[in-house]
């Protein structure tokens, strides 16, 4: 069973985002000219694994991408929104882009349409209980992030100092190396995540 991307909006089935998530990894190699083997040298991600993803055998998960999107230069949501159709100026809650990675108990909805020329969006995160997530590096080295739990209670580790922050709580920082994402209590964790380009 695959795990990964999910449309659970119903815009399509889980296939059709794969496979068009797959053919936007593969075009985005191919603009750079370069092999498989040159992007696992880039990335830290097999070859085969490269390989699968871009033909739609797997669904990446949170942290594959987040890999790929440093190596690209571009946010989750900016590589998501290309996948998607044209963005709107309004998206009703209804429309909003849900993403899963099921592996590791982690949700994520693309509140504000993404859009090239703007270095702001909302996203709202949301961790099952237990869940852990690390990532490697950010996407674009010096990304704000202000994170503001809704529900639940999150810890977040970046430059090897941890964070709790409660319901109510919201934590501001630059991103410039790694970063892990925790939901140390019993229940779900639901925040918001402002991101902005620098």
């Amino acid at each position: 069973m695959k795990q990964g991307v999910s449309d659970v909006n119903g815009i399509g089935g889980e296939h059709d985002v794969d496979v068009r998530l797959g053919a936007r990894l593969a075009e985005l190699r191919a603009e750079r000219g370069w092999s498989l083997g040159e992007l696992a040298e880039r990335s830290g991600v097999s070859r085969s694994t490269l390989s699968r993803a871009e033909r739609a055998e797997i669904s990446p998960t949170a942290s594959l991408l987040n890999r790929l999107c440093a190596v690209y230069g571009r946010t989750m949501s900016q590589l998501l929104s290309e996948v998607e159709a044209e963005p709107a100026l309004l998206v009703r809650a209804a429309g909003q882009p849900v993403w899963e990675d099921r592996a590791s108990g982690f949700v994520r909805r693309s509140v504000s349409p993404p859009h090239a020329g703007l270095r702001g969006e909302l996203v709202e995160g949301r961790l099952a209980a237990g869940a852990d997530i690390a990532y490697d590096r950010p996407p674009v080295p010096g990304l704000e992030q202000h994170i503001w739990v809704l529900e639940g209670a999150l810890e977040v580790t970046a430059q090897d100092i941890s964070h709790h922050l409660d319901t109510g709580d919201c934590l501001r920082l630059r991103v410039w190396g790694p970063t892990r994402f925790r939901c140390p209590g019993a229940v779900d964790a639901r925040y918001v995540l402002a991101v902005v380009l620098p």
